[in-house]
Order: structure tokens, then sequence, then C-alpha cells
């Protein structure tokens, strides 16, 4: 399908109601460790985790790539990858750039990340480590692009959670690409803790690099102060609770439910601060927008859920690893046959009596719970 046939095929028809907004919860005072500590109480996984050497500093890279921002006829590279499937990955986000240009953008920053954002700041004087968590799905999509300027040459550790939802092939691309960067990456889950265990032992490493230094200060050695940081909704709380072995600090599949920041005692050597996720005021690469409202990882009123899952349905479609078949095998419905949009909207009326939303609501859903499989939705750059 000509890509102008499938920019219009994705225009919001007028006078749709925007999804419905999510209570927020109530407002707490912060109150900074050392003064007191604040603990509110609060899929068969396949782990692969890249092997470090101990002591190593991890660090993460510095924003996303320029390779990785769209750009017009779809100059991408990625690594990893065969030719045949490479051109694949490129013609698919050339499509789904062309598309998303034609929506309505995609933008949400309320008010408690702004207030995150300054406080955590001012936390950062305090932080030793920074343990920054991206969704394995999407991992340049899920790095903030000021985050290495906020950091400076603090030592730092790159997470990965939810690798259980992509695959075996998704793993290796990106631990080869983080890898020819020299930089070390932790492939976790939160849920079922995989690889909190190596987290921890890595986290604990670099506590006895920073008390060294403070032993020849002639100071003596103190808990190491690591922040957890990320955008909304990637596991930070739920890789917390693993760690520490007990719920903590509160964590939901949804974006928004941490609201303050905490510190939390692991052991006698680790203090760990969770914060809410964070998200820069403005998200100028749609294309990552579309990609964190499909993994949920931003709030539901930020978006249309009937735009925003009529391009799953052309992501799935033209998904090197997925294809067509999936959704018809899911839906009994040939997707080759008609637009994204129309798609969603043929679902609609044969699952809800022609609600829109609905169906829309059902893809987005299916894919979040891996009735397509499990897969990434980015490739690494070269």
């Amino acid at each position: 399908m000509a890509v102008a046939q499938l920019s219009a095929s994705l225009l919001p028809p007028a006078g749709r109601p925007n999804n419905s907004l999510r209570r927020r919860g109530k407002k707490t005072i912060f109150t900074p460790f050392p003064y007191s500590i604040r603990c509110p109480s609060a899929q068969s996984a396949r782990a692969s985790v890249v092997s470090a050497q101990s002591a190593t500093i991890v660090q993460i890279p510095g924003g996303r790539s320029s390779s990785w921002q769209p750009m017009e006829g779809g100059d991408f590279n990625y690594a990893s990858l065969g030719s045949q499937t490479t051109n694949e990955w490129a013609n698919l986000d050339a499509d789904l750039y062309q598309s998303i240009k034609a929506l309505r953008p995609v933008q949400w920053y309320p008010g408690h990340i702004a207030k995150t954002e300054k406080e955590l700041k001012d936390q950062l004087k305090l932080i030793d480590v920074v343990i920054e968590v991206r969704d394995a799905r999407i991992p340049l999509s899920t790095s903030h692009p000021q985050m290495d300027s906020w950091l400076g040459n603090r030592r730092k550790i790159l997470v990965l959670n939810r690798e259980d939802m992509i695959s075996s092939a998704d793993r290796n691309a990106w631990a080869t690409y983080f890898a020819r960067q020299g930089i070390k990456v932790v492939f976790a889950n939160g849920q079922l803790g995989m690889g909190t265990m190596k987290l921890g032992r890595l986290a604990k490493s670099l506590a006895l690099v920073v008390n060294a230094k403070r032993r020849k200060k002639g100071l003596l050695p103190r808990p190491v102060r690591a922040g957890v940081v990320g955008y909304p909704n990637v596991g930070k709380s739920s890789l917390i609770n693993r760690l520490l072995k007990r719920r903590m600090c509160p964590a939901a599949p949804r974006p928004g439910v941490t609201r303050e920041l905490r510190w939390v005692r692991f052991g006698k050597d680790l203090e760990l601060l969770d914060s809410p996720g964070i998200l820069p005021m403005r998200i100028s690469d749609q294309t990552a927008a579309i990609k964190l409202a499909i993994c949920d990882d931003i709030g539901e009123r930020s978006y249309d859920v009937s735009d925003v899952a009529a391009i799953l349905v052309q992501l799935l479609k033209r998904h090197p690893e997925i294809g067509s078949k999936a959704l018809y095998n899911r839906y009994r419905i040939d997707a080759d046959a008609f637009s994204s949009r129309t798609f969603v909207e043929k679902l609609s009326l044969q699952l809800f009596n022609g609600d829109v939303n609905q169906s829309a609501f059902r893809i987005l859903t299916d894919y979040r719970k891996g009735k397509f499989g499990w897969f990434a939705l980015e490739r690494p750059p070269i």
C-alpha cells in the first residue's frame, strides 16, 4: 500500500472523544534520606544475562543515537541483521514515520513529573551511582534525551527490564549493540526477579569502589546511595521490591503510580532511591511517543487509543518476525485485505457492536499480554 494511502487511513475521524483521565493519587510531602526513610507498604520468563566483570563501571548511552532519529526516506541502519531483514526494518520505520505525521501529537507531562524532575536534580548531589531502567521492547524510545547531561560522571548501570517480553534474537542484538559501545547491560524481569541478583551484586561492587576512595581520604565507609530512574511504567519499583525481597514501594502495571521520591535501605551497604517516571517536557520524536503508548509507558490521556491501535496493526503487518498471519490467527480477519484503521473497525463490528475504542483496547491489550508472541518493537542502529 502506498505511503499516502497509509497516512490517509490513519487520520482520526472528527469529533472523536478523548480517553478518560486517570485519577491522580494524593500528594504527599517528600523528605529526603538520611533525615527519614520512607518505605510505604505498598509468563514463563527466559533469563538471559550478559556477563559483567566484577567491579566494572557500567555506563549508559548518551541519549538516543542520531542515526535513530526518523528521517525522510527511512534512512536507518540496524546491527546484527541480514541485508534482507535490515531492509524490512528500514521500510517499516519509514512507513511508521510517514503515517504518524498525520496523527495528533502524543504529549504527556503531568504536574508530578515536573516536580519530580526538580527534586531528582537536587537528590543527584547525594547519589553515588545511577540505575537507569528501560523497557527492553523499546530501549531507545525509553532513553531520556537529557539523562546523560544530568548524571555527569556518576557511575551508571543500564537495566533492560521485561526481558521476558522480547525474543532471544532481540536480546542478542541489543547485547551486541551495547557491547560494541563498551556498555555492560543487565537484562531483568522485575515481576519474576530475573536479573535482580546480578543487579544487586553489581550495585554492591560499586559500593566497594566508593568506600575505597573514602578510606583514602580518611573518611569512614557509609552505605552507597543509588538512584533508580527511568520512564514511567518501565518497572523501577518492581525491581526495587525484588531486590529487597519484600514489597516496599507501590507498583502497578500502569504509568504514574509512583508520585514521590522514596529512600529505602538494601542491606547495610546500599540505599536505593525510588523515583517517579520522568519524561521530556515535549516529546519531539513522535515515533518513539507512539511506541511508548503501545507499550503502556505513557498516560492514556495523552493519545487516541484507536490511532495507536491502528499503528500497532500496521507495525505487526510489517514486522519481520510477526507479519499478518499473527493477526489472522488471533482475530480471523485478513489484515492484508484492509488498511490498518479499517482492520480496527472490522474488529469492532465483529466483537464489540461497532465500538472502535473497545476493539482498539483489545488489540493493545493482546499485544501487551503477548498474544501475538514476545518481540521487540525496535532493533539497534549501527
